[in-house]
């Protein structure tokens, strides 16, 4: 696998994350794993860099849901 697409898919990883944050992160990895599996080139890397980004919000998306301390 391109170094590019192992670099991004690091970033999926969520077992460190608390439950609430690992469930809205599971889908995002299993996806990741599944584009970085089909191919390995640029746009590879390019749509694992966009879903990361999607999964940054949703996890921001969460956090806002808590209550502040």
């Amino acid at each position: 696998m391109n170094p590019a697409i192992e670099h991004v898919l690091q970033f999926f990883s969520y077992a460190h994350l608390p439950a609430d944050l690992q469930a809205v992160c599971v889908d995002f990895s299993k996806l990741a794993n599944k584009v970085a599996r089909q191919a390995d080139n640029a746009e590879t890397t390019v749509a694992l860099r966009k879903l990361l980004e999607a999964k940054d919000a949703a996890v921001r998306a969460v956090l806002l849901t808590r209550p502040k301390t």
